[in-house]
């Protein structure tokens, strides 16, 4: 029986005494290793299984953590957690209290830059590489790994920019899949398809930059991996290595079926197969705009629909293959999707422009500048607000409130259900004179025929959902279930009204002024930061209009939450069905 390599290995020294004809065999053993883990603990399978021949490559012939190895987003970053000292800890990969499913610095040395959101890894490594400059080292190397969906993205391309105006030791290696999450897209798409099939002989984008590129080789050919990242050690400046790789080499199913198994869930280590849950009776929130927005748009011939890169996680895939010229995948483009919605809207189109709320955060001024300064009627779909879960902090939807709510000229609303995010969708697309952001969570709703007849919301306007004489509690949004569930088992229902707000601007003021003339207490409630949000917009409201109550906010507190399941991350920040019943029962003793 052959001897286990891995089990020989806790660190890059380790690996670097084995002999080179020896690492196939140490490839499928981290291949193996990934399946099985991943197969019982979940997590992003299909991307760490397609660079296991580069993260083994690249740490036997570089000095890490020496030399600095940043792995763009970070989806593939397993092989490279496993080799690194964290193999046993790897088991606790994304739960509470165990180690991140991405790269992240104050987590290991070998991890020289955090990651979540793609095409930083080129500026970042570029950064690095400066800085060894003006310190005067010039032996260590810098290298990141980006896919061919992230240097896509407009904040890549200003990184290679620079880069090639530079003698910085750079490494970039462009791992090509044709894959992101989804399919990429786009004219580079078919420029490195080009380059694949050996067709694109002349105008090569990298040698223009001023960049020293070479490939493209087979990504999964250890041995000419190797030989080329050693030849490149000796070349000076900036330098581009174009690797073509399979995602989810290794497993059959997910070679053939790369989006379903980019994160799979629980699967059958033997088969491949995927172990379904018991369905839900209730749908999903993406699918409930992905649905509801074909509806529309057959109504309405001016509706468009929008995503950078999420057309699978947005569910605007059904209007992808409804209606395929209406609807447009721009790629890891969120500042590109938000300004192109804003073209589109000022010659009359109404565009849904769907991005998760963590994604938004990175076309900010192009919120403020494009759409809100003209007051361009772009409907901002959040998908993924509040907490997620498992991917943790860079994934979180927590500030959007806050950073949404100081914009001048726009409308913030968040829906309690799925019929909710339906009717909004509809008012919203009647006509507005100005843009709106719509935001809600990851999962499945609380409704089960949220199919209901379309109905007219008046924009500024709560609703009571329940009366009380004591005190009274402002939701927003669809933590108004736990709410509900926490008055309902407080043993005081009848003292505890319950409003949900449903817009954090414009609040609904004549409703708050009758609310803080009846309650002397009011708790607000929302799975945002505390730090100028909803809670906020409730404290400047009784400050400027000089009510005198108390005002307890509760949301989430000022710090990064990290990974773990949404309702694991609740319960430790008191945003659970018994942390709030905990809460109102201090003022109702």
């Amino acid at each position: 029986m052959q001897k286990s390599l891995l089990n020989t290995i806790n660190s890059p020294k380790e690996l670097r005494l084995l002999n080179q004809k020896d690492l196939p065999q140490l490839a499928l053993e981290l291949r193996e290793f990934i399946i099985n883990m991943v197969a019982t603990k979940e997590g992003h399978l299909g991307a760490s299984l397609g660079v296991v021949e580069l993260t083994i490559a690249l740490h036997y012939v570089f000095n890490t953590p020496e030399d600095r190895l940043i792995w763009d987003v970070g989806h593939q970053a397993y092989g490279h957690k496993i080799l690194t000292e964290r193999k046993d800890l790897f088991h606790t990969n994304r739960q509470v209290g165990g180690i991140s499913g991405f790269p992240k610095r104050d987590e290991s040395m070998y991890d020289a830059f955090g990651v979540g959101h793609a095409s930083t890894s080129i500026s970042a490594a570029l950064g690095m590489a400066i800085a060894s400059q003006l310190k005067g080292d010039s032996e260590k190397l810098h290298i990141a790994v980006i896919g061919d969906a992230s240097i896509a993205g407009g904040m890549a391309f200003e990184g290679l920019n620079h880069a090639g105006v530079t003698r910085a030791n750079l490494l970039i290696i462009l791992n090509d899949n044709a894959i992101g999450i989804d399919p990429s897209v786009g004219a580079l798409k078919q420029y490195l398809t080009n380059v694949k099939k050996g067709i694109q002989r002349k105008n090569n984008i990298i040698k223009a930059l001023n960049i020293d590129y070479s490939g493209p080789i087979d990504g999964h050919d250890i041995d000419k991996i190797i030989s080329e990242l050693k030849r490149l050690k000796t070349v000076k400046g900036p330098k581009f290595l174009h690797l073509i790789t399979t995602k989810g080499k290794g497993l059959k199913q997910a070679e053939e079926n790369q989006v379903t198994y980019h994160a799979p869930g629980k699967f059958d280590v033997s088969t491949g197969d995927i172990i379904s849950n018991t369905p839900s009776e209730f749908s999903k929130y993406q699918d409930v705009f992905g649905y509801t927005i074909v509806e529309l748009a057959k109504q309405n011939k001016n509706i468009v629909g929008i995503t950078p890169a999420m057309p699978t996680g947005s569910s605007l895939k059904y209007m992808m293959a409804d209606m395929p010229e209406r609807a447009f995948d721009v790629g890891i483009a969120e500042q590109h999707a938000v300004t192109l919605a804003a073209g589109m809207a000022t010659q009359g189109l109404i565009p849904f422009c769907n991005i998760y709320s963590t994604f938004l955060q990175r076309a900010y001024d192009q919120i403020i500048h494009d759409v809100a300064l003209q007051k361009l009627p772009v409907i901002f779909c959040l998908d993924r607000a509040g907490l997620v879960g498992e991917d943790g902090a860079t994934h979180h939807g927590v500030f959007d409130l806050s950073y949404l709510r100081c914009i001048p000229n726009l409308i913030v609303f968040a829906p309690r259900n799925e019929i909710e995010l339906r009717n909004i969708m509809y008012t919203a697309q009647l006509g507005l004179q100005h843009p709106i952001a719509i935001r809600y969570p990851r999962g499945t709703g609380v409704t089960v025929d949220w199919k209901q007849p379309f109905s007219k919301i008046e924009i500024g306007k709560g609703v009571p959902l329940k009366a009380g004489n004591s005190l009274a509690v402002l939701s927003i949004g669809t933590i108004s279930r736990n709410v509900e569930e926490a008055i309902k088992s407080s043993g005081f229902p009848e003292a505890i009204a319950h409003y949900d707000m449903r817009f954090v601007k414009p609040l609904d003021e004549p409703l708050l002024h009758s609310i803080f003339k009846k309650y002397p207490t009011i708790i607000t409630v929302e799975d945002n930061s505390v730090k100028g949000g909803f809670g906020s917009a409730i404290l400047e409201f009784a400050a400027t209009n000089n009510h005198k109550n108390t005002i307890k906010v509760l949301g989430i507190p000022d710090t990064f939450i990290e990974h773990g399941s949404v309702m694991e991350l609740q319960k430790s920040i008191g945003l659970d069905v018994a942390g709030l019943r905990e809460f109102f029962g201090l003022f109702l003793q």
